[in-house]
């Protein structure tokens, strides 16, 4: 029986999209913004949803396996202009509400995931109060930044990525963290070897009629200091004439590892075209790289699977999660 997924904070489904290309079932999702929630209906046409995690009750998420929740990241984000809100800002805040109905239903696991800025936070203090409210609801813990460029895609995107299992710390540790290496692993260094030259400065495409673009992008975001939805002052492609344009939409959620036109909605003659790619460029932005999402519901298969089988199935493992609490 396929792992069953519960996503709140959905975005444009870039968690849900990995993990189902793993195995995983979607159960449920619940986004605030009218965009994302096209572009998800689009895509999970006969998913239950909520618009508003504030007032969804723990009766209407369907009986689950894992809840996700990429929780707001703009009042952590170290993109942001000024002082960072973080857990007390308004929309990073609502991690409070997902605690509310965590402490409900007790899934048998719970993954998050934000930007690494959330380690900083306050000095470390959000980061603690995470960690605090998972752990007073009985969650054993498990977290590690994961970088994109490492899962074949050409972006350079650090993300902090929480697994949490009920009364089970070691089963949170052993899907976040592999017990062999990986081909992506960094190498040694040996003395003396000539470093290597950043991805970041090797340009690839064609060199006599372009385009030309960076082999690694950098950090895709939605929101930042220079305001454009892709940060395109670092993020260019330019061509041998001189001529240097900002990123597709299309390009954007390839870098981002989405399929093309995953954010393209079938009303989009019904917007203005500077106002849809505005909306591309951030629903993208702030969206999960699907690629580190399948590794992830890789890992959750793995290692919850046999523990479900063990209890008796799904709803028995969830009671007993209950019970226990």
């Amino acid at each position: 029986m396929a792992l069953k997924i519960a996503s709140f904070f959905s975005g444009i489904g870039g968690l849900e999209l990995g993990l189902e290309r793993a195995g995983c079932a979607v159960t449920f999702q619940c986004e605030a913004k009218p965009f994302c929630l096209n572009i998800l209906q689009q895509h999970w046409p006969k998913i239950p949803r909520s618009t508003d995690i504030r007032r969804v009750k723990n009766e209407d998420v369907p009986d689950s396996d894992v809840w996700t929740a990429g929780f707001p990241c703009q009042d952590l984000s170290l993109a942001r202009m000024g002082t960072r809100s973080g857990l007390r800002g308004s929309q990073s805040g609502l991690f409070h509400d997902f605690v509310r109905l965590l402490r409900g239903s007790l899934p048998r696991a719970v993954v998050l995931e934000n930007v690494h800025g959330l380690l900083s936070s306050h000095g470390g203090r959000d980061f603690t109060i995470v960690l605090k409210a998972l752990d007073e609801l009985g969650y054993g813990l498990a977290w590690r930044v994961l970088n994109s460029k490492d899962f074949g895609v050409p972006q350079q995107r650090r993300r902090v990525f929480i697994v949490g299992v009920h009364r089970d710390a070691k089963s949170a540790g052993e899907i976040l963290f592999e017990p062999e290496c990986s081909d992506w692993n960094a190498s040694t260094s040996r003395s003396n070897e000539k470093k290597s030259p950043s991805l970041f400065q090797k340009v690839v495409g064609n060199a006599r009629k372009g385009p030309l673009v960076k082999a690694l992008a950098h950090c895709v975001y939605a929101e930042s200091a220079r305001h454009t939805g892709t940060d395109w002052s670092r993020n260019y492609v330019w061509y041998p004439d001189g001529r240097v344009r900002r990123f597709t939409p299309n390009e954007v959620e390839r870098v981002q590892g989405f399929p093309d036109n995953w954010t393209l909605p079938t009303h989009a003659d019904e917007i203005a075209a500077d106002r849809l790619d505005s909306l591309r460029y951030h629903a993208v932005g702030n969206a999960v790289t699907p690629q580190v999402a399948a590794w992830l519901g890789q890992r959750l298969i793995q290692v919850l699977e046999e523990p479900l089988h063990t209890v008796g199935g799904v709803k028995e493992a969830v009671e007993a999660n209950r019970v226990a609490a």
